[in-house]
């Protein structure tokens, strides 16, 4: 028995001074990274607060001007068959679409309803039979081109597009010109 306990308590003293270098050796091989000074602490810290917030910013910044598409325009829109004027009468607005479709021998013309001049809205005077700038007196005829008043251009075209009795104006598709050609305008059906 003496032989036994002689042997157990070689074995716990060589265990006990063998542990702290064994805890030393397994602790080294796991966390052999230097610790973080202060100075790094509070470095990678502002640096990661400022890049969030300019982050932050930059987002709420692209959010902001991002322009947002609310309604039609900017879109393909159908018209109506009730809705296209015969050869010759008052245009018809598409508020939707901002643009006056018009019917003339030549053809039909989807007229954008901005103003060369400023962009202001003209609108169809029904007793002269010409579109009117409310605010400049430039003065536009049935086909959009400038009679009178300071506009430098005539008045925009959409694209119009006939598939059978269909007639789809492309307020996308806003096209600017000089001067008014017949090749311009779109026959309609019937």
């Amino acid at each position: 028995m003496v032989r036994g306990l002689r042997t157990r308590l070689w074995r716990a003293a060589v265990l006990a001074a063998a542990a702290p270098g064994l805890v030393r050796f397994i602790v080294g091989r796991i966390d052999s990274s230097p610790r973080t000074s202060r100075r790094d602490f509070l470095r990678w810290t502002v640096a990661g607060t400022s890049t969030f917030f300019l982050a932050e910013t930059a987002a709420g910044f692209i959010a902001f001007y991002w322009p947002i598409k609310i309604g039609k325009f900017g879109g393909k829109l159908t018209v109506p068959k009730d809705q296209i004027p015969a050869v010759g009468k008052a245009p018809i607005v598409n508020r939707d679409g901002k643009f006056w479709l018009i019917n003339n021998d030549d053809g039909a013309l989807a007229l954008y309803w901005k103003c060369k001049h400023l962009g202001c809205t003209v609108p169809w005077n029904e007793a002269e039979g010409q579109f009117h700038c409310p605010c400049h007196g430039s003065l536009y005829d049935r086909h959009g081109r400038v009679v009178g008043g300071p506009a430098p251009a005539p008045l925009d075209l959409m694209q119009i597009t006939v598939a059978g009795d269909q007639v789809t104006v492309d307020t996308g598709k806003i096209t600017t010109r000089s001067s008014y050609e017949p090749s311009q305008a779109t026959k309609l059906p019937g």
